[in-house]
């Protein structure tokens, strides 16, 4: 055997092996089969939640749906712009281009007029960043943190990332969703460059917990620090009952994932699910299987063909068969990439944040997520979910068993990764 050819094969070994030792850690060491004892629609359910997750319920906060980069994006610079004590920004994504021209020259003006400006973007998935805005950035006084950069003697740093999506300004007013910072979101998901995304806006005390959640990756990302947060206001009324959780692989890693499955547990007639990268595990499928055994109806709208990771379409695709039989609908979107990531239970709880229902979301990555027991936040988000059914493309168990091997054979080798997904 030559040397170019033992050389080949030690590197297929060796990457073998790499994404053996990745698929082992991510593999789940149990499968959670979990009921609740409330249902969404009674009084005590965000309370009984808050409870079993260890975490602070808020009351008295207001929300504002943003759909799409013409409601988001102006929201949020008009918020930065508005900034009189701090400013603080996590992203994954920030990525050269319009968008993040605008931001930039935002959080330059805000330092440059005193506020404290607090940034983290992911080392991975903010790459994209134009090393002229960092210096532009850093001028004006803003304190900038790049997280989990990953190195050579450390690649396991690049499985873990930042996926949270985090905007507070002076610690009353928060946005939170799917979103990133590239030109990809601008628009109105008018056409396949352009994606169909939620970010909300959050007046109230919840504000001041997303905030905590930004602190946890800064004091990660940049070392030192003194987190400043604002004491806790009074609470006006009973109505809108919310928390967040986060989730991260280091500490609370299931919190999120037995966020997602308490949720669908509560449900006592109907779930609606958008979300890109539907990779379900044991836990998440008995859970639908569970609510569907209890007469719940599950709508789902995934995203389609017109998506930035079709290995993992593959993946999510390969229980579509079994999920179909239970009478689950799913719907893949059609103009261009689904990013959102929303569920409604009962048509009074509802959930959204960063975190997709998959994987990565639910173990490895750090996200937030909030929960919201309000009929006119779920109205508001079924009022979309209802619309985007529109746009989308419902798949059928005949039609669906007759798709070549071909597409069965990827769909079943990229299920091996689904861990990963």
């Amino acid at each position: 055997m030559s040397k170019p050819v033992r050389r080949a094969f030690l590197i297929l070994f060796i990457a073998a092996g790499v994404v053996a030792m990745f698929l082992l850690l991510a593999q789940d060491q149990v499968t959670l089969k979990t009921r609740s004892a409330v249902g969404a629609a009674e009084p005590r359910h965000a309370n009984y939640l808050a409870g079993i997750l260890g975490v602070d319920l808020t009351r008295g906060n207001r929300f504002t749906v943003l759909t799409n980069g013409d409601q988001m994006f102006p929201a949020m610079l008009a918020a930065v712009r508005s900034a009189k004590r701090r400013i603080s920004f996590e992203s994954y994504i920030f990525e050269a281009g319009d968008i993040a021209e605008q931001f930039t020259s935002a959080f330059e003006q805000a330092a440059r007029r005193g506020v404290r400006v607090q940034m983290v973007i992911d080392a991975v998935g903010g790459s994209g960043i134009d090393d002229e805005q960092v210096k532009r950035l850093e001028s004006a006084g803003c304190r900038l943190a790049k997280f989990s950069t990953p190195s050579w003697y450390s690649l396991e740093e690049l499985n873990y990332r930042t996926h949270r999506k985090i905007l507070v300004i002076d610690g009353e007013t928060a946005f939170t969703g799917g979103a990133g910072i590239d030109d990809q979101w601008k628009g109105n998901a008018q056409d396949k460059e352009h994606w169909r995304d939620t970010m909300v806006q959050i007046v109230g005390p919840l504000a001041r917990l997303i905030e905590g959640s930004f602190y946890e990756n800064f004091a990660e990302a940049v070392g030192e620090v003194t987190p400043e947060l604002d004491d806790v206001p009074q609470e006006r009324d009973a109505e809108g009952a919310s928390f967040t959780v986060r989730s991260s692989p280091t500490g609370g890693s299931n919190d999120l994932k037995r966020l997602y499955l308490f949720g669908l547990a509560s449900a006592r007639q109907t779930v609606e699910i958008t979300t890109p990268y539907f990779v379900t595990d044991e836990s998440s499928r008995w859970a639908l299987e569970d609510a569907v055994t209890r007469g719940v109806k599950i709508r789902m709208v995934v995203e389609g063909d017109i998506t930035d990771a079709m290995p993992v379409k593959y993946a999510s695709r390969k229980h579509y068969e079994r999920l179909m039989e239970l009478g689950i609908e799913i719907h893949e979107y059609q103009p261009t990439m689904m990013h959102t990531k929303v569920m409604v239970v009962d048509g009074i709880w509802s959930m959204f944040g960063s975190a997709n229902f998959d994987n990565r979301s639910l173990e490895l990555n750090d996200e937030l997520n909030v929960a919201v027991t309000s009929r006119d936040l779920a109205g508001r988000f079924l009022q979309d979910f209802d619309q985007d059914l529109r746009a989308s493309r419902r798949l059928t168990l005949e039609t669906w068993r007759k798709r070549s091997l071909l597409e069965k054979t990827r769909e079943k080798f990229w299920s091996l990764f689904g861990e990963l997904f």
